[in-house]
């Protein structure tokens, strides 16, 4: 079954280019994309750029709606994700508990809905 594991942290906490833990920082989500490359599971995962190159599009009586930034007003922010083909949820739990982020932030693990459940819900 395939989940996305949707890495949130707060922008500016936890490793900063320039600080002394970044280039650990950086080797440890090189080491677990290898893993789960090795292992089978990797399908993709990207990181993203800041929150301050984000649009949010909303469609309102017909009306479009077009503002700066993201929906939603909260300190974490989506930051990335890998989209991983695991057996169960166990595994997926598994691997994001390595996420280097899990550290400092949260980590989201959401089954992907085949189409037939996506007609259903």
């Amino acid at each position: 079954m395939q989940y996305l594991l949707m890495i949130y942290h707060e922008e500016g906490k936890g490793p900063q280019p320039g600080d002394p833990d970044f280039g650990a920082f950086m080797n440890a989500y090189y080491e677990f994309t290898n893993e789960v490359t090795e292992r089978g599971l990797f399908i993709a995962g990207q990181p993203l750029e800041s929150i301050s190159t984000a649009t949010t599009v909303r469609v309102r009586d017909g009306k479009t709606e077009i503002s700066d930034g993201p929906f939603a007003e909260t300190k974490e922010v989506l930051g990335g994700y890998y989209l991983l083909d695991c057996k169960d949820l166990d595994e997926a739990l598994e691997c994001a508990a390595k996420i280097p982020t899990a550290k400092h932030g949260s980590i989201e693990v959401r089954p992907i809905a085949t189409h037939m459940e996506a007609a259903e819900a």
